[in-house]
């Protein structure tokens, strides 16, 4: 078992990457859902002339000091993107890649320029140190914990706080800014707002865990919560939980590999998206070929029995088109064999007398409809039959007794009588 070789430097380091992971997923949930995943990248390049700043201005690596340098850096980043996306009239992604690379480069040169005069080193800035940020102690209540430690469980309880708050101000501005302007709250002032709070929640982070994870972990858990949830509360504690479990997760493999911590925990976070994107229960790949191949089979079924029903009536119908390949049609069959619709095999292939009623029924709405295109809607009758064969199938009850009362004809527009309902 890989936890019996950990040491306590190993088990800080695990308990301040899940931290990690928690803290940035949960405001993350917001940048995703707002379509402002690059604004979240964005600040955390940008702050990094901030965080330089500071360095400069009060000649100390306080986390206050570093708060207030990146927090002017992350609003400013905003507020420079929405005024150049403004006067510029250039679209938000290039506004932010203008913004937030100019930063960026200011911050390196500034950092590269003065790096004799700080301390600090740039390699940090991308991939962090966890594994030796740690080894720095602060007395808490009497008990010797890792700084990093403990400035990133106050950022992760200051979120939750901030979220849980106002929790209500952030879903409204979240899906409807203009309905919250309208309903008297300030969509600006909550946007600079959620932004201050990414600034600071990745300024704590920055020395330690690198700009890499951040980025990773303010995106990657909100986005698989998204596929996974409907509702933003949800999304809220699914992303902590994607987010705790990928630093674990990461960890372990750092560990178990020798590699960078924050890389693998970002290689986790990656693929627990991938994962999702493949087996999400409703919006994942799998279950949608589900969908579609459950729809193809049953709209498969339903022109086998309509094209039964046609060939009873005897009128020469012209036969429903083949949407589905022959081995769905053949699978169709079966199913309709084992739940009693048809009975017999080949040429001597009939409908029982519950097919009957169910392919009288689709018969009927692909008719009407062609007579409601007809009637209605003034399309040639040689026009009506593709469409009709499409609809069909999605035809309600309701649907078709209100498309009876609107033709008002026994027969469509090829002459063909429409069937009765069942119950009639």
């Amino acid at each position: 078992m890989i936890f019996s070789t950990y040491t306590p430097t190993d088990w800080w380091t695990l308990l301040t990457v899940a931290l990690c992971g928690a803290a940035c997923a949960i405001v993350g949930v917001f940048l995703v859902l707002r379509r402002m995943s690059l604004l979240g990248d964005s600040i955390t390049h940008a702050i990094l002339p901030g965080i330089v700043g500071g360095f400069l201005l009060f000649k100390t690596r306080d986390v206050t000091v570093m708060l207030l340098g990146a927090g002017i850096a992350g609003v400013l980043t905003a507020f420079l993107a929405s005024a150049i996306q403004r006067l510029g009239k250039v679209h938000e992604d290039a506004s932010l890649g203008v913004v937030f690379t100019t930063l960026f480069a200011i911050g390196t040169v500034l950092l590269t320029f003065f790096a004799g005069n700080i301390d600090l080193d740039p390699g940090c800035v991308l991939y962090g140190v966890i594994e030796t940020a740690i080894l720095h102690q602060v007395e808490v209540l009497g008990v010797a914990m890792p700084r990093p430690t403990v400035a990133i469980a106050i950022a992760l309880v200051i979120d939750a706080l901030l979220i849980a708050v106002f929790f209500k101000e952030l879903r409204l501005v979240s899906f409807d800014p203009y309905l919250a302007t309208t309903m008297g709250f300030s969509a600006v002032l909550v946007h600079y707002s959620l932004m201050a709070a990414v600034a600071g929640t990745s300024v704590v982070l920055f020395e330690s865990v690198g700009s890499i994870l951040v980025v990773a972990m303010l995106v990657a858990p909100g986005a698989t919560a998204q596929l996974l949830c409907d509702r933003l509360r949800s999304m809220v504690w699914v992303s902590a939980v994607l987010g705790v479990s990928a630093g674990v997760i990461g960890h372990i493999g750092a560990v178990y590999w020798n590699t960078s911590v924050a890389g693998m925990v970002s290689v986790v976070a990656g693929a627990q998206f991938v994962l999702a994107v493949v087996c999400a229960p409703k919006h994942g790949v799998v279950a949608w070929w589900y969908r579609r191949v459950h729809l193809s089979a049953r709209i498969a079924a339903e022109d086998l029995l309509g094209e039964l029903y046609r060939k009873g009536e005897g009128l020469g119908s012209a036969p429903a088109p083949h949407v589905a390949g022959w081995l769905v049609r053949r699978a169709s069959l079966i199913a309709l064999r084992r739940a009693g619709f048809v009975v017999g095999e080949g040429a001597g292939l009939t409908l029982t007398t519950k097919g009957t009623e169910t392919a009288r029924e689709l018969v009927r709405g692909h008719r009407l409809w062609e007579s409601f295109l007809t009637v209605e809607v003034g399309l040639p009758p040689d026009h009506v039959h593709e469409p009709s064969h499409r609809v069909e199938h999605f035809l309600s009850g309701p649907v078709r007794e209100r498309l009876e009362e609107s033709v008002r004809t026994p027969t469509d527009p090829h002459g063909k009588p429409i069937p009765p309902a069942n119950n009639g």
